[in-house]
């Protein structure tokens, strides 16, 4: 017989080598997010596709996220066997992530690259979410901002190696930065081949140092949705969405607005259908989707209201992502041809600046434990988003490029409690036998935010701001203060100094 299963309380402390190596694939995996940040952009551009096509290009990630981590968390907090809930997970996607960086470089065309794109956001996303999900199986309640902080150590040395990677190949090993016959340098190539290496070798030290803990008592198939009373709050919600959808789309096509706008409605009335199939036990996807339905409309509290602040703080960071290369190309570069000599240095810079603002992250993320112990979760998150608001403004009032590195540290100080603090959160709140759907749903708002402003960036930035990408990174700072603001909604329970906690 399997030994009873563990709740927060009994769990056994971990050494600090022992969360280090659950962790340690996580450095394989910010691989893959730096080089896609850095590069994805670049690649679309050097393709052919104009600055306001990018939004909707990059809608690969936010949709996959939406649609992949959800279920895997599900599909992994059922799943029994001699690897336990999370390590199947982590080996199948580290092997697709492999194989589509490997042709994430090598595209021809503008709709090779957003397949290719597609293909490798939907393979991280299966990597990603279990990583999460297992450092909450493992660790005890007092570990837990420790633990978190610990990713954010090897999240952002990861992202500062990717980052970095194309100019090391350039400067240092003496492979050609300047443009190839298919308008990508040598460097990004060998750059992505690195990355599909590094995911792999990363992911393989966790899954075989890492011993997961018996699991919990498995939930019943189809569970609330038995209650009518929660059928009917379903199929009540479902509808809510799909009118919400419907109206939307009406808006759209009144408006004349921009294709990216009918995406997202698309999206609410996909929600909304999944919602209205789940409130009939008697149709077979109900017992599946439902599971993850009922979950969000049951979801605690703590996960409600950090949801409006994910929702400000991910609309600011995908505007940074998709803008920054060509606002600093725009600012300090003359604004030149995407793919030329002049642009690619461009983008070896935001490289530079990526690193930077990844590195400050895992050394900030060394001093976070301390600082939630003196202000508590909400008191210090809201402090490290107000820091990055003043960074993103910063960016495009620094007139001398040798100075970029100041709002850059004060950015990569509010990642480094983004990518902590609310997961830290979220894992105090739910119950243990959920915690991989649970996680799942959390990316939820944070992929949301994204959708939304791959819908209205593109139309904003060209139709309000004459095309100027540097606004974008305006509209950043003014989400991360909202966000601050936000942040002080959530409730108390939240937070490890809240007397209350363990209720």
């Amino acid at each position: 017989m399997n030994p009873p299963p563990q709740g927060p309380e009994t769990r056994p402390r971990l050494s600090i080598g022992q969360i280090a190596s659950i962790c340690c694939g996580l450095f394989g995996v910010q691989i893959v997010w730096g080089l896609q940040n850095v590069n994805t952009s670049r690649i679309f551009q050097t393709l052919g596709a104009d600055v306001a096509e990018l939004p909707m290009l990059w809608i690969a990630g936010p949709i996959a996220g939406l649609i992949v981590q959800p279920i895997i968390g599900q599909w992994s907090d059922r799943t029994r066997g001699p690897l336990g809930r999370r390590r199947p997970f982590l080996l199948a996607g580290a092997f697709l992530t492999a194989l589509s960086l490997l042709l994430m470089p090598n595209v021809t065309s503008v709709w090779t690259a957003s397949a290719g794109l597609w293909l490798l956001t939907i393979s991280i996303n299966v990597v990603m979410e279990p990583f999460r999900a297992l450092l909450a199986d493992v660790l005890p309640e007092e570990q837990r901002d420790a633990g978190f902080a610990m990713q954010v150590l090897f999240i952002g040395s990861g992202a500062v190696f990717a980052s970095l990677l194309p100019w090391i190949f350039g400067n240092w090993l003496g492979w050609s930065g300047g443009s190839s016959p298919d308008g990508l340098p040598p460097s990004v190539h060998a750059a992505f081949y690195t990355g599909a290496a590094g995911v792999l070798l990363t992911v393989l030290w966790s899954v075989v140092a890492t011993r997961e803990p018996p699991a919990p008592a498995e939930v019943a198939s189809a569970g609330v949705l038995s209650k009518p009373d929660n059928a009917r709050q379903l199929a009540r919600r479902g509808g809510v969405w799909v009118l919400l959808a419907a109206g939307g789309t009406a808006s759209v096509a009144v408006l004349d607005l921009h294709r990216e706008g009918y995406l997202l409605c698309g999206v609410i009335a996909a929600y909304g259908v999944i919602q209205l199939l789940a409130a009939w036990p008697s149709i077979r996807f109900a017992s599946q989707a439902g599971a993850v339905a009922t979950a969000i409309i049951t979801m605690p509290r703590v996960m409600r209201r950090l949801a409006w602040t994910q929702f400000a703080t991910w609309f600011g960071l995908f505007a940074m992502w998709v803008y920054l290369v060509p606002a600093v190309a725009n600012l300090h570069y003359g604004a030149p041809v995407a793919g030329s000599a002049r642009y690619n240095e461009a983008a070896d810079a935001v490289g530079i600046l990526f690193a930077a603002y990844n590195g400050c992250a895992a050394l900030f993320a060394l001093l976070l434990p301390a600082i939630v112990g003196v202000l508590g979760r909400r008191g210090s998150h809201a402090l490290c988003l107000a820091v990055g608001a003043l960074g993103f403004a910063g960016i495009g009032a620094v007139d001398d490029p040798g100075l970029l590195w100041l709002p850059t540290a004060a950015i990569g100080c509010a990642w480094g409690s983004v990518l902590s603090t609310p997961y830290a959160m979220v894992a105090s709140a739910v119950p243990p036998e959920r915690v991989g759907v649970y996680m799942g749903i959390h990316n939820m708002f944070l992929v949301l935010p994204q959708l939304a402003a791959a819908a209205v960036l593109g139309p904003m930035i060209g139709n309000l701001f004459g095309d100027d990408p540097t606004r974008a990174l305006d509209i950043a700072a003014a989400a991360f203060l909202i966000a601050a603001v936000l942040t002080f909604l959530i409730p108390r329970e939240s937070d490890p100094l809240a007397p209350d906690l363990h209720m």
